[in-house]
């Protein structure tokens, strides 16, 4: 649970503010390069790199280098199986919670 705990901490992090939140939502449409990514953060050049580097704490993006420009994508396997776990976490709580609430 502590994992899964910290996997959401990660994954939250990256969507609670709003140029991470576009640079996440485009990297979700393919690869995109800095340059892109700063175009879509809407915000200065050292801003956006800032606010992507962010992001590098986390695991849902991946970098592949293609001769000089680096590419980014989202990674959507771990996303998806960290949001799974997720839903399943919450579903045996309410689970549990009713089953509580049942014998008041």
């Amino acid at each position: 649970m502590a994992d899964l705990c910290d996997d959401i901490q990660k994954l939250g992090k990256g969507v609670s503010n709003a140029a991470r939140y576009r640079i996440l939502e485009s990297l979700a449409s393919g690869p995109k390069t800095v340059s892109e990514l700063v175009d879509v953060a809407k915000m200065s050049q050292p801003a956006s790199i800032a606010a992507f580097e962010d992001l590098k704490g986390m695991q849902p993006r991946r970098d592949e280098k293609k001769g000089q420009e680096v590419y980014y994508t989202l990674n959507a396997e771990y996303t998806l199986k960290i949001l799974k776990a997720f839903l399943e976490s919450l579903k045996q709580a309410f689970a549990q919670a009713a089953e509580s609430a049942d014998k008041i």
